[in-house]
């Protein structure tokens, strides 16, 4: 059985919980807040053996195999390296730290001490991720020419999002997700990077944003996201034979291919799943039994490539939080 820690009690750790509490031969082992009744009233609720008023007592317990950090962006870099000075396996959520300094010193701490530490970018470890792999791969698109891709919701009153001192903004909250859509799909250099944005009047971190990846080969990219609306949440990966239609890019609800006539060709039948969370799970447990430092879906060198494309946009944007 593999014992499972998660570091905070928010909406993420939520999900999580549920998620452990469905797998086999997965047990929550223990939850930690800052406040241990916080803490106590989360481990009755989702069952898990133990509650720790302070996020270094649940690090110090021995008894557990992974640790999965679930707090605000501004907190991860600390705990990632509170986790591996204790020789704590870990998986933390998106977006994996504030920036690229940040992420790749404690990468470097993972590989020196030969511990498995991944990023929960869930979208990189769904079933879904290979499907659309397999599409494009077939050549049943042709030559891929762009790629559009939205995600938004109304999240403005949100505090995380709301405060600079969280690493707020839609950026690393939401902008990661399109990014990774289109970065999974495609590989290739790019070469140039261009956006607009508008920052929100009263608390000043991105509000709204429009980012252009420009490739060598010449293939276009474009990520759209917003914390004041509900958008479609859709992308499109458009070829000359045809393109291919994912409703929902944060957890793919339906494939659909498309011909250049805009007829419906084909819709792929995507898995059942318990939550989305136990592939990425799974993949850390998988690789902890095999001495693996990271995951194959969202390896160390992707996630530096996510962090130094999002610190690019903030230095364009001379948008940088008062702890940088």
């Amino acid at each position: 059985m593999n014992n499972i820690g998660i570091l905070g009690c928010g909406n993420i750790a939520t999900k999580m919980a549920e998620t452990i509490n469905l797998m086999d031969d997965v047990t929550l082992y223990g939850v930690a807040s800052r406040s241990l009744e916080k803490a106590e009233n989360f481990a009755k609720i989702y069952k898990s053996k133990k509650a720790f008023g302070s996020y270094d007592e649940l690090l110090s317990d021995d008894a557990i195999d992974l640790v999965y950090i679930a707090v605000p962006h501004s907190h991860h870099y600390q705990l990632i390296k509170d986790a591996l000075n204790h020789n704590k396996n870990v998986l933390c959520e998106k977006a994996f730290t504030a920036n690229s300094a940040m992420a790749k010193e404690v990468l470097k701490m993972a590989e020196d001490k030969k511990l498995l530490l991944a990023e929960a970018i869930w979208t990189r470890y769904l079933p879904s991720r290979t499907i659309i792999s397999n599409i494009i791969a077939s050549g049943v698109l042709g030559t891929v020419e762009s790629v559009d891709s939205n995600l938004g919701y109304d999240i403005k009153e949100n505090k995380r999002i709301r405060e600079k001192s969280l690493a707020g903004g839609a950026l690393l909250d939401l902008s990661v997700y399109p990014i990774n859509f289109t970065l999974m799909f495609f590989e290739s250099n790019i070469d140039k990077i261009e956006s607009s944005v508008i920052f929100d009047k009263d608390t000043g971190v991105d509000g709204k944003e429009c980012i252009s990846l420009l490739y060598e080969n010449g293939m276009i990219a474009t990520c759209r996201t917003n914390i004041y609306a509900n958008l479609d949440r859709r992308g499109v990966i458009n070829g000359d034979k045809g393109y291919l239609e994912v409703t929902n890019i944060n957890n793919p609800e339906a494939i659909k291919l498309y011909d250049t006539n805009y007829t419906l060709i084909k819709e792929y039948k995507i898995p059942t799943q318990l939550t989305g969370f136990e592939y990425e799970v799974q993949e850390c447990l998988d690789c902890i039994s095999k001495g693996l430092i990271e995951t194959p879906s969202m390896p160390h060198k992707e996630i530096i490539r996510v962090m130094e494309i999002c610190d690019h946009l903030r230095d364009s944007w001379n948008y940088h939080f008062p702890f940088e």
